[in-house]
């Protein structure tokens, strides 16, 4: 499935005369890098270094992690509220103003042929977020983020407050509200920006035809978490139970749960870094059946829950002072009934119901849809101004929604005709861009982003081809 808008880079004159200008850039910043200060919410606070907390702004280093897992806490008189500088104020807004060029093959037109490549260029926006958070009193910690799109439209991305180290012990820790889920990998601190760059694939994929929405782990959840560490963050774990309903407010589905578990253990391989290994599993039901009103299903009245599944494995290895590898892996598995269409009808047209008393079942040849994907990301740290970055996802099914069964014309429940091929919807991608920070001070920061993303599917083209797409993005992503 396509995440977002993509786009494309073609070579040329224009292409090697870019690439030269970037590296004379390149060549400058090297020679004029300088120590980088703290970003702004707890810096203002705390009076520390960017470099305390993160390898390169957004991206937590080992201390970084260690702070937020301590509840935005140095575990010292500081903490608490009351000690506050009254100038102090703890809000960031982030905002980032683009030039990108985004262009996707073989798109549907009524012109000619019916199918043409549609490529744009210009000057565009993201969203804007306010983040406000830290402790209320010492042990009791809240973040909050009201989080636009770019026509300023909000909504709120996180709301969340936690208990931090009940009955004094750092291995219980009880968080309520919306929430980032416990990946090691976050993608709120993601490096990248590109709409497809700008994710990570393995978070948000949904197989073709598929319409089972809930098992997106990218997306902040509803839900309570309880989350523990050893006092050094080597060893920590995390359990959460949420809402099935994609962080969406109001009960708009039904009443069904979902889980998600983590556990990692760090190790000091000496003058390599700390390197950390986990694995982390997504379980959970979501509804496939809807009361109906007017003939529209109902929303809130969700019943007949099916299963799903994510689960995999997580390494960060770090090879020296500048040099580190993310890795990641996922299995992922639907009910049969999701892979047919069924899951979220309120909010996708068409989707398919099965409302009580209709009676309805799987047609023969209806599988359970399942996959396997691995990310990799490497990061060379210049410096903590200058990060270079890489990433590579790739996700190939390994059993379709539709068998063997379904004949040359007979169109399957989810509105595939025939039997689909074994590759269908595989997909790959590739990201590769550095940010440069000229400055960050306790009061803003502000990064020159640059970034290329391509990205390739099987199969899901108008024609049954294959879709190619890019993305290429140049930004002043800041905050204050």
């Amino acid at each position: 499935m396509l995440i977002a808008r993509q786009s494309h880079f073609r070579s040329g004159l224009w292409g090697r005369s870019l690439a030269a200008t970037a590296l004379i850039v390149v060549l400058l910043v090297l020679s004029g890098s300088q120590r980088a200060n703290a970003i702004p919410a707890f810096a203002r606070k705390y009076g520390l270094r960017c470099s305390a907390c993160h390898e390169s702004w957004p991206m937590l280093n080992y201390f970084g992690q260690k702070f937020k897992d301590n509840g935005y806490q140095l575990m010292n008189d500081r903490d608490a509220p009351i000690w506050q500088n009254p100038g102090y104020w703890p809000i960031t807004f982030r905002i980032t103003p683009i030039w990108h060029r985004v262009s996707t093959g073989e798109v549907a037109v009524d012109q000619g042929t019916g199918i043409t490549r549609v490529t744009t260029s210009g000057f565009d926006l993201s969203g804007l977020d306010f983040h406000t958070g830290g402790t209320l009193e010492k042990n009791f910690s809240f973040y909050v983020l009201p989080s636009s799109d770019p026509t300023g439209a909000f909504h709120f991305e996180t709301a969340m407050a936690r208990l931090d180290n009940v009955f004094g012990s750092s291995w219980l820790n009880i968080k309520l509200g919306k929430f980032e889920l416990d990946n090691l990998l976050s993608e709120k601190r993601i490096l990248t920006l590109t709409g497809n760059g700008g994710v990570y694939q393995l978070y948000h994929f949904i197989p073709q035809g598929d319409n089972n929405i809930f098992g997106q782990m990218g997306d902040n959840q509803l839900g309570l978490e309880v989350m523990g560490h050893s006092y050094n963050d080597r060893t920590r774990y995390s359990a959460a139970l949420l809402s099935s309903n994609d962080g969406n407010v109001e009960l708009p589905y039904g009443n069904a749960y979902t889980g998600f578990f983590t556990f990692t253990q760090a190790f000091d391989t000496g003058k390599l870094g700390v390197d950390r290994i986990g694995g982390y599993a997504m379980v959970g039901e979501a509804p496939t059946s809807y009361l109906t009103q007017a003939g529209a299903p109902l929303g809130g009245s969700g019943i007949g829950n099916k299963g799903f599944s994510r689960e995999g494995f997580y390494g960060l290895f770090y090879f020296g002072q500048h040099f580190d590898v993310t890795a990641m892996t996922q299995h992922g598995r639907d009910s049969a009934w999701f892979g047919q269409g069924y899951g979220d009808p309120i909010d996708v047209p068409g989707g398919a119901n099965n409302p009580p008393g209709s009676g309805a079942t799987l047609n023969t040849g209806s599988q359970a849809p399942t996959w396997n994907g691995v990310l990799i990301e490497p990061h060379f740290v210049y410096s903590p101004q200058l990060i270079f970055i890489g990433r590579f996802e790739t996700i190939r099914m390994s059993q379709q929604a539709n068998g063997s069964q379904y004949g040359a014309t007979t169109a399957a429940p989810n509105g595939v005709v025939g039997p689909q091929a074994s590759n269908f919807g595989n997909l790959t991608t590739y990201t590769v861009g550095y940010r440069y920070n000229p400055f960050m001070t306790s009061r803003a920061g502000f990064a020159w982003h640059n970034e290329y993303n391509w990205m390739h599917q099987d199969g899901t083209s108008p024609t049954g081809g294959n879709l190619n797409s890019s993305e290429l993005l140049l930004g002043f992503d800041f905050d204050f």
